[in-house]
């Protein structure tokens, strides 16, 4: 079987690719620091990778959509977005503990958070981090289970009012992540790229 035939396989496959090549070049593959980061950096890429999905493919892909009648906004709503954002909103937490988790090996955690002791640089881009993962799990999720009618605990359907109010509430701390985004990613290296702090 071609396990390129499957998310699953495809994962798995980059993940034993990943392994040989690290072999390859003698590295070790029990490097528990590179490994942390790495993940860091590939849950990351999921999230701001599907953010960016969301507002620059999505987002006018629905509005042109709404004006078709033949699929409409069905087919992206009811089978491309519940995945994507079930994507997005885990790549985001896992972004967020490992990248805690990477401070905390280092005993930067409080130092970034607290923005002192040299960390400054990477103390910003956590926070802009944690705004993010707010901004998701508080502000976009909520609001696109009530877009989507996707909430399994509400009584009843949002109602027209509530879905477009949940729309703009959505789209507008989408909007603000992507402009955090920009920030964040500069600063989540900042030590790596020369600019000190």
């Amino acid at each position: 079987m071609n396990p390129l035939l499957s998310i699953k396989g495809t994962i798995i496959s980059g993940f034993i690719l990943s392994a040989v090549l690290v072999l390859a070049i003698g590295g070790k593959l029990v490097d528990f620091e590179h490994y942390l980061r790495w993940f860091h950096y590939l849950s990351g890429v999921t999230w701001i990778g599907l953010l960016y999905y969301f507002n620059f493919v999505q987002v006018p892909a629905m509005a042109s959509a709404t004006a078709d009648k033949d699929p409409g906004p069905a087919a992206i709503g009811k089978y491309v977005a519940p995945l994507a954002l079930m994507w997005f909103r885990w790549g985001a937490v896992v972004t967020w503990i490992t990248g805690a988790w990477y401070l905390q090996d280092h005993g930067m955690l409080h130092s970034a958070f607290s923005l002192s002791d040299g960390a400054v640089g990477i103390g910003i881009g956590a926070w802009l981090g944690t705004i993010m993962l707010f901004n998701v799990w508080v502000l976009i999720w909520p609001n696109q289970q009530k877009v989507l009618g996707l909430n399994k605990y509400a009584s009843s359907p949002a109602s027209a009012d509530e879905i477009n109010n949940a729309k703009k509430v959505a789209l507008l701390a989408s909007r603000t992540n992507t402009v955090l985004s920009i920030p964040m990613l500069l600063f989540m290296g900042y030590s790596h790229n020369g600019l000190g702090i």
